[in-house]
C-alpha cells in the first residue's frame, strides 16, 4: 500500500486548510435505506461530493453476478472526473457507519490504481466530535482528468475463493449468525463458503466506531489463523463490508484479496456447495 489507509478527523481538518487539499467523497449508504443522498443534502463535510454506492460504485446486477458487481471502469472514471479528481489528487472517503460503506470506495479506488486514498476513521461522528462543521451547500468542482488502471489490489473469483479456503485463509466478514446460516435477510440461500472462517468485520471497531489499533487487529487476525505465510482472502454479502475487513487487515500489516462477488454471487450457482453451522466445513 502506498498511503496509510486511515486519516483522523483532526488530520482531515488540517489537510482541508492546506495547499494540497484532498477531494472528500461522501459514501453514506445503508442496505434498504434511508437514502444517503438525502442525508448528504441535510448536512455533509464542506466541499464533500456525494457518490451513490449502488449506482456509481457498482455495476448493474446481471444473471450470475452478486448484488454489487464492480462498475464499468470508464463510467467510474467519469464519476470521479465530475467530482474534480485528477491523477495525483489525494482522496478521503467517509460515511456515518464507521466506514463500513465508505471502505467500498476506499478499496475500489485503490483497486483502480489511485494510491492516495484514505478513509476517515470514525466517520462523520468523529468529524463532528472534533469540531468539524457540516454544510448543506453542494459543491461544484471543476472537472477532473483522472485516468484509472484496474488491478492494483488483488481480487478473487468464486473458484479462487473456494480454493483459497483450503490452501490459505478465507475470512467471512458478515455477522456470525449469517455465517452460521441461522438468518439470511438478503440473499436466497443461507450459510457460508466451505472452509471459510467467520470473522465479522464489526469486531475490528472500537465502541466509538474508530478502527482498533494495529496491534489489537494483528492479535485478532492471528487468533483466527491469519499469518503471513499463507494468502488471505475476504468476502461478505456483496463485497461492501468485506472491503472494510481488507482495510483492517492492511492496518494490521497484512495484505488480502477481495472476492467482489461475495456470497450473493456464490449462491447464484446451485452447484456451488454451501455449509451451515459454526464450523468452517
Amino acid at each position: 500500500m502506498t498511503e496509510a489507509p486511515l486519516i483522523s478527523a483532526a488530520e482531515l481538518r488540517q489537510a482541508l486548510g492546506g495547499p494540497a487539499a484532498p477531494v472528500v467523497l461522501d459514501i453514506r449508504w445503508r442496505l434498504g435505506g434511508p437514502s444517503g443522498a438525502e442525508e448528504y443534502a441535510a448536512g455533509h463535510i464542506p466541499g464533500a461530493v456525494y457518490l451513490d454506492l449502488d449506482r456509481e460504485l457498482a455495476g448493474p446486477v446481471l444473471p450470475g453476478t452478486g448484488r454489487h458487481p464492480l462498475p464499468d471502469l470508464a463510467t467510474l472514471e467519469q464519476t470521479l472526473r465530475r467530482a474534480g479528481v485528477h491523477n495525483g489528487t489525494p482522496l478521503v472517503v467517509y460515511d456515518d457507519a464507521a466506514g463500513l460503506s465508505a471502505a467500498r470506495a476506499w478499496w475500489l479506488l485503490r483497486w483502480s490504481g489511485l494510491p492516495d486514498v484514505r478513509l476517515l476513521d470514525g466517520g462523520l461522528a468523529a468529524w463532528t466530535a472534533a469540531g468539524g462543521e457540516l454544510t448543506a451547500r453542494t459543491p461544484d468542482p471543476p472537472a477532473g482528468s483522472v485516468t484509472l488502471t484496474p488491478g492494483a489490489l488483488p481480487t478473487l473469483t468464486a473458484g479462487q475463493a473456494a480454493a483459497l479456503a483450503r490452501t490459505g485463509i478465507l475470512l467471512d466478514a458478515r455477522a456470525a449468525e449469517r455465517y452460521r446460516g441461522e438468518v439470511e435477510p438478503v440473499d436466497p440461500v443461507a450459510g457460508h463458503i466451505p472452509g471459510a472462517i467467520s470473522a465479522p468485520t464489526t469486531a475490528n471497531l472500537a465502541p466509538d466506531g474508530r478502527m482498533l489499533p494495529a496491534r489489537q487487529l494483528s492479535d485478532r487476525f492471528a487468533a483466527l489463523g491469519v499469518d503471513r505465510s499463507r494468502p488471505v482472502g475476504v468476502y461478505c454479502g456483496s463485497g461492501v463490508t468485506a472491503a472494510h475487513q481488507v482495510l483492517a487487515l492492511v492496518v494490521a500489516g497484512i495484505d488480502a484479496a477481495l472476492y467482489p462477488g461475495s456470497w450473493s454471487e456464490w449462491v447464484t450457482d446451485p452447484h456451488r456447495p454451501v455449509i451451515t453451522g459454526p464450523d468452517p466445513g
